[in-house]
């Protein structure tokens, strides 16, 4: 059941994690919303208060690991607990390796790797302690097979998949009660397309999400499902994508 489920969700502020957030609390989960953008998580939390949902919030860089247990010790005293965290933060700044944009580089290794492990440090403590949990993390279809113009971003999306993989092999040989899922989005309308500075990257990019691309809704709707399983059982990955695109 998602009703008063407590939710962490970061990358907040807009895309997958904004519908998410919207979905999960409409169905009576108490959601703490996290990102760097903290106005457009006013705004957010205000909605969602509006329409009755239980909602809190706080800026949240994923890449400091500080930040990561703010947001987990807000979650605890707004709600009482924390019963999931969706580490949903994201960069996808694309581009061609011989273009050695390798400040964009690190960023992706800060955000898309860093930012996973240190939601992950921050919430395991309490889902240890409670032996329950679920981890919900967004890696990419470009985490399951190359793409040009995708070396880095997707190098930090497959280490999203094998870790959220052994961490659900090692959850359930320790007894934690602990389960994982781990989403791989294809063409999804979001900001992530912004990031990108390459303009034939861009160029190429864009032209496919409109081509393609569908609601981020839709993988709210995964997430939700992930979360309303029975506590016995863990779906553990979920490719998802437009029917009309052959990825």
């Amino acid at each position: 059941m998602i009703k008063d489920k407590v939710v962490i969700i970061t990358g907040a502020s807009s895309g997958i994690g904004e519908a998410t957030a919207r979905l999960l609390a409409g169905k009576g989960a108490k959601v703490v919303l996290g990102a760097r953008r903290e106005d457009r998580l006013e705004a957010l939390a205000e909605e969602i208060g509006k329409a009755g949902g239980a909602v809190s919030y706080r800026a949240l860089d994923v890449t400091e690991p500080s930040d990561n247990e703010a947001i987990v010790t807000l979650a605890k005293d707004r709600f009482g607990g924390v019963d999931a965290i969706f580490l949903n933060a994201g960069l996808m700044p694309s581009s061609p390796v011989s273009a050695l944009r390798t400040d964009e580089w690190n960023k992706m290794v800060d955000v898309n790797i860093k930012g996973v492990l240190n939601g992950v440090a921050a919430a395991m403590p309490t889902f240890l302690k409670q032996k329950s949990g679920h981890i919900v993390a967004t890696s990419s279809v470009a985490g399951l097979k190359a793409y040009p113009n995708s070396a880095v971003y997707g190098g930090t999306k497959w280490f999203v998949r094998e870790f959220m993989e052994v961490l659900r092999m090692e959850s359930a040989m320790e007894g934690t009660n602990i389960r994982t899922a781990t989403i791989y989005p294809a063409a999804i309308r979001t900001e992530l397309l912004d990031t990108i500075t390459d303009s034939r990257a861009s160029e190429a990019m864009h032209g496919l999400y409109e081509k393609f691309g569908i609601s981020p809704d839709r993988i709210a709707d995964v997430v939700a499902y992930a979360l309303d399983l029975p506590a016995d059982t863990t779906v553990s990955e979920f490719t998802v994508g437009p029917a009309s695109q052959p990825w």
